[in-house]
């Protein structure tokens, strides 16, 4: 009979989530579907820079 190291948790869906041993999942936080997708003046500053810089370097290799 072949047994894992960790016992498994079946409530967790992902695979490791599921090795991961009980006084880890602890400290895992769900966090709700609909905070993922919402943008905020983080992401676009974020974004906006990321942008600036990328072009600014572009530039700087052409002349």
């Amino acid at each position: 009979m072949r047994r894992s190291l960790v016992l498994t948790d079946e409530s967790a869906r992902h695979w490791f989530r599921r090795s991961l041993p009980p006084h880890i999942k602890q400290d895992l936080i769900p966090i709700p579907a609909e905070s993922l997708w919402r943008l905020t003046a983080e992401d676009v500053r974020g974004f906006a820079s990321v942008y600036l810089a990328a072009t600014a370097a572009i530039f700087a290799f052409i002349i």
